[in-house]
């Protein structure tokens, strides 16, 4: 069992390039977010327990603000958003500018 954690990873900036040779072996899942954004902060408290369920995946958290090349690289314009990668490749997306519910992300990756 993995260990809860408090704060999930964030991505420093980078492009898409770096980012898929970073995760090339991985199973993550990339939320989108600002410090800004009223949206990212309902989902934010959510997160936690999101990880802890979905322990298979590395949670890395993409500040939008500090990764703005990226998000155009990867056609993410709305926040908050997640895209799921495993091995390098998408296995899906939960991207635009709703807010989003623990449900749904959890559908989401139960989606995938």
């Amino acid at each position: 069992m993995s260990e809860w954690r408090n704060e999930m990873k964030t991505l420093p900036q980078m492009d898409q390039k770096t980012l898929l040779t970073d995760i090339a072996d991985k199973k993550v899942i990339l939320f989108f977010t600002a410090d800004w954004c009223p949206d990212c902060r309902f989902i934010k408290p959510a997160m936690p327990t999101i990880e802890e369920k979905y322990s298979q995946f590395e949670f890395i958290t993409v500040d939008r603000d500090e990764n703005i090349d990226l998000c155009a690289e990867l056609d993410v314009y709305g926040i908050p958003s997640f895209i799921a990668f495993e091995n390098g490749q998408e296995l899906g997306r939960f991207v635009n500018k709703d807010r989003k519910t623990q449900a749904e992300v959890e559908n989401f990756i139960d989606s995938l």
